[in-house]
């Protein structure tokens, strides 16, 4: 155990920590699956052709068809420096600056954000080095040989193996174990203390610490059923959904918002309550599988199975999209290669995506196979599409009452749009309600400065779509780069005085609330913005900035920028109108005015007032529950492979089905009426499937032991790690489906094992024979996640919120960008923004909410000290920590420092801890006084900086 003094000194010092090293960036796996889902097919469709072996003529000298090329470089030098975007010319290169590549069009900033990525994290790259008179293709093994490699064959029934000594074993699961290490003759660790025990068991099944009081009842329990018993109190516990389903929502890259745009899911947390209650229900796997890839498709027993099996569908709809890909159909086909990279990893171990583009290099999967299973889920409608195309939003059934208030309601809300339509016509701004109304210059009142003249920082895109501007059209900003674009509107302004400054601009529902427009006059600098998304007020084309006082001498302007602005930025023309001085009423220039149109005034003035008590009746009255979810599209169609990955480069058809090498028995027959999802998703939790239960099982030994009896949990391919226990898994395998696929019944198998209870102690003979602990012979320590300490130290500070599920951020919540985390229930419900991330996930280790993530990272990095040592949160909670124990009645000083470790430690302290602990106050209280509660914040914080916190024996 480590003393407690190494632990007050932090803080005061800060030890140096050096990061482990990382292996070469190319033999990262996940790497190499997000070049070939992200990075090999825009090379292949958009590079190739001037730049590999297979080009005619090569330009440039530079090669990108492999890594080695691309490092070499061309006749500039190399095109990329791994790790470093930023001195990587070829990135530069694709965003046009200087160097274009591809010259005739630029890539999305999706795509350039990619190649980004790509480069930061080492140019992971698996494609070989050729020439072009050699140009033989690598190729994985054939779907007939594939089924000798372990993984792709049916799980064998053999009999637990004989071992020497039988009173060791507590079942079956040990004797796999103990056989191993007999064979390689080490002896297994003693057990584990139950204090140690009680801990470990509470963080691994519910996520939570014990309190002081159950480790004691557990230790001083004398039934001989004790473990067992609290065992099945703890799977019994609600915080087990809780714990094991964020377990889930990794694999599954569940997050509540988008990169791009950080546009946020409104309904994502329904999914996640849904994974809460099913492992609280232990729903059987088979079925929780059914559920969330066809759950829309399933019978229903009633009215909440139905809302279920909807809500489960929300798993196909988490996907990081790029939702502002112009080119649809390739954006379903993304959309679709995302939905089959994580099906093939979560529950099949199978990197799928690979072969898009061809026939996976590694693993026997076809291309064919690929686009058999994109066919399915091609015929699946997972977007909307429109200039930036949305997810799906459907409303979950109701029936009875609710339902007549409900269309009730909706009724009024029909009505009063109706009429705010209307009013908007005659306003002269409803989209396809109104001829193109098309204004000259010379048609509008005072000095006019149109978007033609106004001075551009950015790209800005010109347009006509509204039929509704002045001149040749309007600029709008493409709702990217906020921040990085400005107009400026320069007057050239005959004379000094008083001028009104209208600005016109292209409403809509997509624009932004909150344009900032910034006025430069002699009165000085001001700020406005105006909301762009509501028609303007004055002839349905202008609103006014105000009134102003502007020299002759062209110092003034209007800039209007997009900078904190969500949704559309549009500019039209901007006029400055000049006043009689004294006047309060606007003179309009004689001989150039357009006369106000009063009675579209009127019209403006009474779509505001409709539109305030649309607003108020949509906020006072019901509102039907939404959901995220897919649904059939109206004509069921196969598809053909795409030849390169290319929507646009069509070959041979492509029959809907599942993969081959793991299809045993009759393949599944595809429907011509759905798509195939119910199939494909009855396929998966088949019990021929050779891979579903040996995954999962391999899962749920990665959770308990840290380590997997196949360590890459997402990959059981042939570049994955073959198992340490074959036999083990498939009997695990076999049993957790003969068992119903009860995944409560798997955990407490494994829990009540010898092997799950040892104490994590070391032995050096054996840590000689096995240093990695692959055999088992003693309990691993491991690190506790980036939840398990947020909601320990809530935990023992008493601020932890107990309320369980439901939408856990503001409804009118629109980007995620600045969110900030003040949450205090537990870390499950922190809502997971994919661009704002709690400060501690980050620091610890969560999980990439963008890809599946069987196995987190867990490493020990300098920001972790410091997290520890100086973040607010800390700091509180340690604060309240001390405050709630100073509150309670009858211990000293002694009781108060075992009460400390007992609640974040899981044990007593040792008596040379309790000695450092009394030493410490008696130097750091005020004038002497125990209660100081500043001092025992100070010892709390040092207890969860310790290793000791950090770790599960």
């Amino acid at each position: 155990m480590q003393s407690l003094g190494r632990y007050i000194g932090i803080i005061s010092l800060i030890a140096t920590l050096i990061s482990p090293s990382c292996a070469e960036a190319f033999a990262d796996p996940d790497g190499v699956t997000f070049f070939e889902q992200k990075i090999r097919p825009v090379l292949v469709k958009e590079c190739y052709s001037c730049h590999s072996a297979d080009a005619k003529a090569l330009k440039g000298g530079l090669r990108v068809d492999s890594r080695a090329g691309l490092l070499a470089g061309g006749d500039s030098g190399p095109a990329v420096v791994p790790g470093k975007p930023e001195e990587s010319p070829l990135l530069d290169a694709l965003r046009h600056d200087g160097i274009a590549m591809p010259p005739k069009s630029k890539l999305s900033s999706a795509i350039v954000a990619d190649f980004e990525r790509w480069i930061k994290i080492g140019l992971p790259d698996p494609r070989l080095e050729r020439s072009k008179a050699k140009a033989k293709a690598l190729t994985g093994m054939t779907v007939e040989k594939g089924r000798s490699f372990w993984a792709y064959q049916p799980p064998r029934r053999v009999a637990a193996p004989e071992v020497a000594d039988l009173a060791w074993p507590r079942g079956e699961l040990d004797r796999f174990i103990l056989a191993a290490l007999e064979s390689s003759d080490i002896k297994p660790v003693r057990d584990a203390d139950r204090a140690t025990l009680a801990r470990r068991l509470y963080f691994d099944l519910i996520g939570l610490p014990p309190t002081p009081e159950e480790v004691d009842a557990f230790v001083n329990e004398t039934s001989p059923m004790a473990y067992e018993m609290l065992v099945d109190r703890l799977l019994s516990s609600p915080h087990f959904g809780e714990r094991w389903g964020r377990h889930w929502l990794d694999v599954v890259r569940y997050a509540e918002s988008l990169t791009l745009r950080g546009l946020v899911f409104k309904q994502a947390w329904r999914f996640r309550d849904f994974v809460i209650d099913s492992f609280n229900n232990d729903m059987p796997y088979d079925r929780f599988i059914r559920e969330q890839v066809a759950g829309d498709l399933l019978p229903s027993a009633n009215l909440d199975d139905r809302r279920e099996k909807l809500v489960a569908t929300s798993f196909l709809s988490l996907g990081n999209t790029n939702l502002e890909e112009q080119d649809k159909p390739q954006l379903v086909m993304d959309v679709v290669d995302e939905q089959i990279d994580t099906i093939g990893k979560a529950f099949l171990g199978q990197t799928i995506g690979c072969a898009r583009c061809h026939d996976h290099k590694f693993d026997p999967i076809p291309t064919r196979d690929y686009y058999a299973m994109a066919g399915i889920l091609r015929n699946t409608k997972t977007l909307e599409h429109a200039n930036v195309s949305a997810w799906l939003e459907r409303p979950l059934p109701v029936v009875g009452e609710r339902e007549k208030i409900l269309k009730n309601h909706e009724q009024r809300v029909a009505s009063l749009e109706a009429q705010i339509k209307a009013a908007r016509g005659k306003v002269g701004t409803a989209k396809g309600n109104v001829p193109k109304q098309v204004f000259a210059v010379s048609e509008l009142p005072g000095v006019v400065v149109d978007d033609g003249q106004a001075k551009k920082v950015g790209e800005w895109k010109e347009s006509q779509h509204s039929q509704f501007y002045i001149a040749k059209g309007y600029l709008h900003d493409m709702d990217t780069g906020k921040g990085e674009k400005t107009l400026t509107f320069l007057p050239e302004l005959k004379a000094a005085g008083a001028y009104e400054v209208w600005l016109a601009y292209s409403p809509g529902k997509g624009r932004s609330k909150a344009v900032p427009v910034a006025i430069l006059s002699a009165d000085g600098d001001t700020m406005v913005h105006v909301d762009m998304s509501a028609p303007p007020p004055i002839d349905g084309r202008y609103v006014s900035l105000g009134r102003y006082q502007f020299e002759s001498n062209g110092q003034g302007y209007v800039m209007i920028s997009n900078e904190g602005t969500t949704g559309y930025v549009t500019a039209d023309a901007v006029l400055f109108i000049p006043h009689e001085a004294g006047d309060g009423a606007a003179q309009v220039v004689a001989g150039k005015a357009k006369p106000v149109d009063t009675g579209a005034q009127e019209n403006a003035t009474l779509v505001a007032k409709l539109e305030k008590e649309l607003k108020r009746l949509k906020a006072d009255g019901p509102t039907r529950e939404l959901f995220m979810g897919v649904e059939e599209v109206p004509e069921i169609e196969d598809i053909r492979v795409h030849v390169r990955g290319s929507v646009h480069t069509l070959g041979e058809p492509a029959p809907r089905g599942v993969l081959t090498v793991a299809t045993y028995g009759k393949p599944p027959t595809m429907p011509s009426h759905e798509s195939g999802r119910r199939e494909l998703a009855d396929w998966l939790a088949d019990e021929r499937n050779p891979l579903t239960a040996r995954v999962y099982v391999n899962r749920v030994w990665h959770w308990l032991f840290g380590t997997g009896l196949v360590r890459t949990t997402d990959n059981f391919g042939t570049t994955g790690e073959t198992p340490s226990h074959p036999e083990l898994l498939d009997h695990l395998a076999l049993q957790f489906m003969e068992e119903g696929w009860s995944v409560k019944t798997l955990i407490r198998r494994i829990v009540l094992s010898r092997t799950y209870r040892l104490s994590s102690v070391d032995d050096p003979q054996a840590r000689a024979a096995d240093p990695e602990n692959r055999l088992l012979w003693k309990m691993s320590r491991r690190r506790l996640d980036a939840e398990c300490i947020q909601d320990t130290i809530l935990s023992v500070s008493g601020t932890l919120d107990p309320q369980m599920k439901g939408l856990s951020f503001r409804s009118d919540l629109a980007t995620d960008y600045g969110y900030t985390h003040l949450e205090k229930r537990r870390s499950v419900y922190s809502p997971v923004f994919r661009n704002a991330l709690p400060e501690l996930f980050e620091v610890f280790d969560f999980a990439d909410p963008s890809m599946v993530v069987g196995r987190r990272n867990v490493s020990t990095v300098a920001p972790q000290a410091l997290f520890l040592l100086n973040h607010p949160f800390v700091l509180e909670q340690s604060k309240q920590a001390a405050h709630r124990l100073l509150a309670r009645p009858g211990l000293d000083d002694g009781g108060r420092i075992d009460r400390i470790y007992q609640l974040a430690l899981g044990r007593r302290p040792a008596a040379s801890e309790r000695r450092i602990g009394l030493s410490f106050l008696a130097q750091n209280t005020r004038e002497g006084k125990p209660d100081d509660e500043g001092a025992w914040a100070l010892l709390f914080q040092a207890v969860f900086a310790s290793v000791d916190f950090r770790y599960v024996n």
